[in-house]
């Protein structure tokens, strides 16, 4: 297959993003993270920007990576001065990375009004920043910061830029879509325009051939163009598959998405476009089906969550609600999905609602009992049920543990593993603020034995959740591994204002599994009291399950 060249900049352009701060230890976690994944080049970094940046590349040497190469970023040279004596050049070189990244303007328009060199200066410094670090022995990547502006209003200067990197001896020039406003179009047009003027055509634009420069040393493999986008049109991965439709074979992103303003290509969206759907190679075998978990993992570390409706990884990339939906893709995959989702490491999710239907059902019951079918009755009892309990504020296409234990009860596989005999909280104000402001208290029956338990907490429900799990660890030490990660409250109809009824989503995690519970009632805290206890419950029966499997 054709080859892509991927570099994620995730920890250079993506940690430009609002919000985004990765601490020293969080940049190592990343760049394991996409290694993993196989990427070909990290961009990690301005080691002359910042004192986080100079500490990871000191560290950098010590890790081992597998696929990855990483890359330092940095400017041309300053206006004047030499190569050999420019500062930010001497930190570059000190990163001691494989690759660096150099930006040059490539728009007359930055170079007059931004940079207030005149146009022959800035080539100068273009071609003598690239051919010093080349000669220092790296492999140099020119990015042409505003290529497609450049392009679209002095195309001439623009080409004259990248001429200019190549004959200086960049192995890959990238063309740089930076302010993100270029439709596919104007993007492939410009990517042909370079490739021309370049002496690439066709394939050889792909790197089979071209005017050659200087070789830099460890150079693997022939001189590519690269494309790097970003999202402020929204098209960011149209316009990157436009590119490699034009002849690029290096691409550039994070994986994630985000970045500058609104945010880079994002790759976990366009690497299984160009793998799948156009046939080229951007990861090695075996490493796309792990694109979802690891999209997840770098955005747990970035500490944002991965859109539900992103493309290819996202929660909902292949949930199906609708009924005839659900129906048509249990008959036939291919009627409602465009790939398979394990592919890219995802996984179908039927959503159980009103608008569901039995098929979408069945296959949900299944799980617990296959021998359940389409036309078995409590499938239709189910449906009706769902209708009704939905029409009362109840919603079990984000709580998939509730529906499971609703299933168990209509199936009559339900045993409850405790009761609640009782339970208070008290929330008062005290004046001190390091003083836990709630109260609660709870006592439980196990198997014929009490228990009562106290908690304090931040609030009624960190209260009722600590004084429940302490009072039932006796019994089930299991809980002590037991966590919220959210909790999420809904007024049904505000109408009733205060006296509205509420849903209540709690997430949980004991570290290797994550579940979601839902609790309804006009009483927040009985709302919360029931997701509590569908929460514990599913944990406790699922680890029954799994001990019991694992001793067949």
């Amino acid at each position: 297959m054709d080859k892509i060249e991927v570099l994620d900049t995730s920890l250079r352009d993506g940690a430009q993003g609002e919000g985004i701060a990765f601490s020293l230890q969080d940049k190592l976690a990343v760049v394991r993270s996409l290694d993993e994944l196989g990427v070909a080049w990290i961009e990690a970094g301005n080691p002359g920007s910042n004192p986080k940046d100079a500490d990871f590349f000191a560290l950098a040497g010590s890790l081992k990576l597998e696929q990855a190469k990483l890359c330092a970023f940095g400017p041309t040279k300053k206006p004047g001065g030499k190569a050999a004596d420019d500062p930010q050049l001497q930190n570059l070189l000190a990163a001691d990375t494989p690759g660096v990244v150099i930006f040059g303007k490539s728009w007359d328009l930055h170079v007059a009004e931004v940079l207030r060199v005149s146009l022959e200066e800035n080539l100068a410094m273009i071609g003598e920043t690239i051919a010093f670090l080349v000669s220092r022995g790296r492999d140099v990547f020119f990015d042409a910061e505003h290529f497609f502006d450049g392009w679209k209003a002095n195309a001439a200067y623009a080409l004259a830029a990248v001429q200019t990197a190549r004959e200086a001896g960049a192995f890959r020039i990238v063309l740089c879509d930076t302010n993100g406003g270029s439709f596919p179009k104007e993007i492939a047009a410009g990517v042909e325009a370079a490739a021309a003027c370049l002496g690439l055509a066709g394939k050889e634009a792909a790197g089979e051939a071209g005017r050659p420069g200087p070789a830099a040393a460890g150079t693997a493999g022939p001189f590519l163009l690269g494309i790097h986008t970003h999202n402020d049109a929204g098209l960011a991965v149209a316009a990157s598959i436009a590119a490699v439709e034009a002849g690029c074979r290096h691409v550039q992103g994070t994986l994630v998405g985000f970045g500058e303003r609104c945010g880079n290509a994002c790759l976990a969206a366009l690497l299984p476009s160009l793998c799948l759907k156009m046939g080229f190679s951007c990861l090695p075998r075996g490493k796309l089906d792990r694109i979802s978990e690891i999209t997840r993992r770098v955005a747990e570390i970035a500490n944002v969550s991965v859109p539900g409706d992103m493309p290819y990884v996202g929660s909902s990339a292949f949930s199906h609600k609708g009924g005839m939906h659900s129906d048509g893709v249990l008959k036939v995959r291919r009627s409602f999905e465009h790939i398979d989702p394990s592919l890219v490491g995802n996984n179908r999710h039927l959503l159980m609602s009103e608008v569901g239907g039995r098929s979408a059902i069945a296959e949900r019951v299944k799980k617990i009992d296959p021998s359940i079918t389409r036309e078995h009755p409590v499938v239709a009892h189910l449906a009706k049920k769902l209708k009704t309990m939905e029409a009362s504020g109840w919603a079990f296409e984000g709580a998939d543990a509730s529906f499971e234990l609703l299933v168990r009860r209509e199936l009559g596989r339900y045993k409850p593993l405790f009761t609640i005999l009782a339970y208070r909280v008290m929330s008062e104000h005290p004046t001190g603020a390091s003083i836990a402001c709630s109260h609660a208290w709870a006592k439980v029956w196990v198997d014929g034995q009490d228990e009562i338990a106290a908690a304090e907490g931040d609030g009624p429900v960190n209260a009722l959740d600590g004084a429940l799990r302490r009072a039932l660890l006796r019994f089930y030490p299991e809980l002590e591994h037991v966590r919220l990660t959210d909790y999420k409250v809904r007024v049904i109809d505000g109408r009733a204002a205060t006296a509205a009824k509420v849903r209540v989503l709690i997430e949980s995690t004991d570290g290797p599994n994550s579940w979601t519970t839902l609790g309804v009632s006009e009483d927040i805290i009985d709302a919360s009291r029931a997701a509590l206890v569908d929460s514990i419950e599913f944990k406790l029966i699922g680890d029954i399950e799994r001990k019991f499997k694992a001793c067949l």
